[in-house]
C-alpha cells in the first residue's frame, strides 16, 4: 500500500526560500477546521483544538486505509491569522488576536467519513466537539511565500517588510489572512530551529 506524503507531492505547497518571498498559485483544499481568539500560548481552547485537530486527522486517516485501503502522511498543522487591527499582529498583541487552526485533507476523504471520525473521537474524548470544528474548502488563489526559520515571535520584522515594502512595491493589497504552515515540531524542536512557511494571499490593489 502506498502512503501519500503530501509535503512531496504538493512539494510547491510545504517549500519556500528563505529571506525573500516568492509567487505560488494555491489550489482549493479542503481542511478540518477549529476557530478561536486569544493569546495560543495562554488560552485553554487553543490547546484543545490543537488536539481536536489531530484526533479527527488520524481517525480519518486509519478509516481511510482500513476501508478503501488509502494511505496518507498527516500533513502540518497549518494556521490562520488576524486581528481586527493589522497592527496588534505585527506588533504581537496576541491578547487581541484571531485563529483558525487547520490540518488539510485528501479530497479521497469523504463527509461521511469525517463524521464518523468526529463520533469516534467524541467518544474516546468524553466531551462534545468544539462549536466551530468543520470540514471546509479553503481557496487562496496567488500568494507570497516564506521560509521562516527560528521563533514565531521573530515573525515580525518579516511580515513588516511584507506589508510596507514587498507588497506595495508589487501594487498588491490582502486577499486573505496570515497563514502560518508549522513544518517543525514546536514540543521537540528548539524555537531558533523552528521551520515555519508564512503565506499571504494577494491581489492587486484598486
Amino acid at each position: 500500500m502506498v502512503k501519500v506524503d503530501f509535503k512531496k507531492t504538493l512539494s510547491k505547497l510545504y517549500s519556500a526560500p528563505t529571506g525573500r518571498f516568492a509567487a505560488v498559485d494555491v489550489p482549493a483544499l479542503q481542511f478540518v477546521k477549529i476557530d478561536g481568539k486569544g493569546d495560543p500560548n495562554r488560552e485553554p481552547a487553543y490547546a484543545q483544538a490543537i488536539e481536536w485537530l489531530y484526533s479527527v486527522s488520524y481517525a480519518m486517516k486509519f478509516a481511510s486505509k482500513a476501508g478503501s485501503g488509502r494511505d496518507y502522511v498527516i500533513p502540518p498543522l497549518e494556521g490562520l491569522w488576524w486581528a481586527d487591527d493589522p497592527a496588534d499582529f505585527v506588533s504581537r498583541r496576541k491578547h487581541r488576536w484571531k485563529w483558525t487552526m487547520m490540518i488539510m485533507v485528501p479530497d479521497f476523504v469523504s463527509r461521511p467519513l469525517y463524521d464518523e471520525a468526529v463520533t469516534k473521537t467524541h467518544g474516546k474524548r468524553g466531551e462534545p466537539p468544539p462549536e466551530t470544528l468543520r470540514l471546509e474548502s479553503l481557496d487562496e488563489g496567488r500568494s507570497l511565500q516564506t521560509l521562516h526559520v527560528g521563533s514565531y515571535d521573530d515573525e515580525a520584522p518579516i511580515l513588516a517588510r511584507l506589508h510596507d515594502e514587498v507588497m506595495p512595491a508589487e501594487g498588491l493589497t490582502f486577499a486573505g489572512p496570515h497563514h502560518e504552515i508549522y513544518l517543525s515540531d514546536p514540543r521537540k524542536t528548539e524555537p531558533e530551529k523552528r521551520k515555519t512557511i508564512l503565506r499571504q494571499p494577494i491581489r492587486k490593489a484598486d
